[in-house]
């Protein structure tokens, strides 16, 4: 079986994260969608949130599971039998930090990691910058699949 895992913290996932798990589903048998926890970070959403987020816009796929990591993510791969590492890139910023990532995960494992261009509409699309136009009132409803939208406007009007 191809496993794959496509990790990120997804806070919140938006369509960019969408669309790149979408396309790795349709080249491995399972695509397992990390989302890794950074104790050092407090997110908008709690990591139980997240992944309940991920497993509503997701449910159309059905080779795609939902979990969470704290800690190297090459030891996640070793723990589910997994060899590739998905990652989306969106610009020449994203390639030179991914690089060095990709290159010490398989020093580290021989886990291979695979880069995924998004597609333009999604080029400049994160969920950081997502929050903050939101924060301040901005539309981001065309940035996100519709539950997800609906959760983080009720979250930033608590």
């Amino acid at each position: 079986m191809r496993r794959a895992v496509c990790p990120g913290s997804y806070d919140p996932p938006t369509n960019g994260h969408l669309d790149i798990l979408e396309r790795a589903s349709g080249l491995f048998d399972e695509v397992c969608v990390a989302v890794l926890i950074n104790k050092s970070k407090q997110g908008l959403f709690a990591v139980e949130e997240r992944m309940e987020m991920l497993r509503e816009i997701s449910a159309h796929l059905g080779n795609v599971r939902i979990d969470s990591w704290h800690g190297l993510l090459v030891d996640y791969c070793r723990q589910h039998d997994i060899q590739a590492i998905v990652k989306g890139l969106r610009a020449i910023s994203d390639f030179d930090y991914e690089l060095q990532m990709a290159q010490m995960n398989q020093q580290l494992s021989g886990v291979e990691t695979l880069f995924m261009p998004t597609k333009p509409p999604n080029s400049f699309l994160s969920s950081s910058l997502v929050k903050e136009v939101a924060t301040y009132g901005g539309d981001v409803a065309h940035l996100l699949p519709e539950p997800v939208h609906k959760r983080l406007v009720r979250r930033l009007s608590q």
